[in-house]
């Protein structure tokens, strides 16, 4: 489906009938991540998944936004549907954009959320190496290879920022913000999955977001990494079944 909010052409899904679960994806993908756990949820609830800006079959903005745009974004799309989502999922980037405001919901399920910069050595190392990978590929011979040197250095150092691609302000922006100080504030209750192998937002910021959310309930997938709910659907949404 297809709506225009901010002057950008919105790409969304909205799938059943019931209590509205409002869908946020992870950095770099779409709704289409939550395709599977969908199926196992339309029969109660009325699904809604929007591609957010810059991802999926949705323009990206044309500035470089940050979790603040994110929230008016879903604020706005939220007032365009009228609709009053009862419980929010996000993952990962999703999570961010729930960390920051709960719209209203009743519930909120975040499944491994970023936000936290528990990890902030490992990000400054990163833009560290990635400027020194920016200046090197600059220099004669390597400026002819340039693309193919900076896609191979990125490769080594594994991060999000090269899959960014043109959202790569974006992503700089987004991950400079520290949301811990929204966690703390969050009062409705709350379900963290997290994946017990999850590497890009690793299990001890599933315990601090635990410890921060007082009203929260952690429940951890064995064997699955960032994307658990896409490796066991069906013990994700027996979770969330659950929960609700």
């Amino acid at each position: 489906m297809k709506i225009i909010i901010n002057n950008l052409a919105i790409e969304y899904k909205d799938e059943g009938e019931g209590p509205i679960i409002l869908m946020l994806h992870g950095w770099w993908r779409s709704s289409s991540d939550f395709d599977v756990i969908t199926e196992k949820l339309k029969d109660k609830f009325r699904i809604i998944c929007p591609d957010l800006p810059g991802f999926g079959g949705t323009e990206r903005p044309d500035t470089a936004w940050k979790i603040g745009n994110y929230v008016q974004f879903i604020e706005n799309f939220i007032e365009k549907l009228a609709i009053k989502p009862s419980i929010l999922l996000g993952h990962s980037f999703g999570g961010r954009i729930i960390l920051k405001n709960q719209f209203g919901a009743q519930k909120i399920i975040l499944i491994s959320a970023a936000g936290l910069q528990t990890g902030g050595w490992r990000k400054k190392v990163f833009m560290i190496l990635a400027k020194i990978g920016d200046i090197v590929s600059l220099l004669p011979p390597l400026i002819f290879a340039r693309k193919k040197l900076k896609t191979k250095f990125y490769e080594l150092i594994s991060s999000d920022y090269l899959e960014s691609g043109h959202m790569r302000e974006v992503f700089k922006a987004v991950v400079e913000e520290d949301l811990s100080i929204f966690a703390k504030n969050i009062q409705i209750p709350t379900l963290l999955i997290w994946g017990e192998s999850d590497f890009a937002t690793p299990i001890n910021q599933a315990h601090l977001l635990h410890k921060f959310i007082k009203n929260s309930e952690l429940k951890i997938i064995p064997n699955a990494g960032h994307f658990s709910f896409m490796e066991k659907p069906e013990e994700v949404v027996e979770s969330i079944k659950q929960f609700i």
